[in-house]
């Protein structure tokens, strides 16, 4: 026995008729089901409810509906969750017309940042010792592990930590050194 022979249908109903008793017999678990599942796949929940009928619609055109709507229900809710989840991880955010970044949109920002680069790197190369292998390491583009960089440079991971302390003072010393201090304005005492 499923949920819609619950639903009284007169023989004189005809096709039509009895697609809108299973539409009244599975508006609340539609409902329901996707107010349950909306959540967790970050989409609106009447969104996911109307995708729902819609499957309905075209996989029984007219005809009397799924042998078991329930648990049909179910299963083409959790399947469009699924395909909104997967969705939601390829979508990028388009900002076209939103305000532009302050850090990309300004080309002197641009030539200030690469420039700033430059002269980090320039300064890494000119640390004593194991100082530049252990920060080049560290600046590497793809984030390796202290694990991932112990085994390249052939040392404890234990002792990256300390070292790296080590040479990040000797590079501040460096390059506060290098930096010019800034001018004093107004009337000098």
């Amino acid at each position: 026995m499923t949920l819609l022979d619950h639903v009284p249908v007169t023989p004189s109903e005809g096709a039509g008729d009895r697609g809108r008793a299973v539409v009244r017999a599975l508006h609340a678990l539609v409902r329901a089901e996707a107010g349950a599942e909306a959540q967790g796949a970050g989409i609106e929940a009447a969104d996911l409810e109307q995708t729902v009928w819609l499957r309905l619609l075209e996989r029984w055109p007219g005809s009397e509906g799924p042998a078991d709507p329930a648990r049909w229900v179910r299963t083409v809710m959790r399947a469009e969750t699924r395909v909104a989840r997967r969705r939601a991880r390829r979508e990028r955010v388009y900002t076209a017309g939103g305000p532009p970044d302050p850090a990309t949109g300004c080309p002197e920002r641009i030539v200030v940042g690469a420039d700033e680069r430059r002269t980090l790197r320039a300064a890494v190369g000119r640390l004593p010792g194991r100082c530049p292998r252990l920060l080049e390491a560290m600046l590497a583009p793809h984030d390796p592990t202290y694990r991932e960089i112990a085994g390249e440079l052939g040392m404890s991971q234990g002792s990256l930590g300390p070292m790296r302390s080590r040479c990040l003072g000797c590079l501040r010393r460096m390059l506060a050194a290098e930096v010019v201090a800034p001018e004093l304005r107004g009337r000098e005492r």
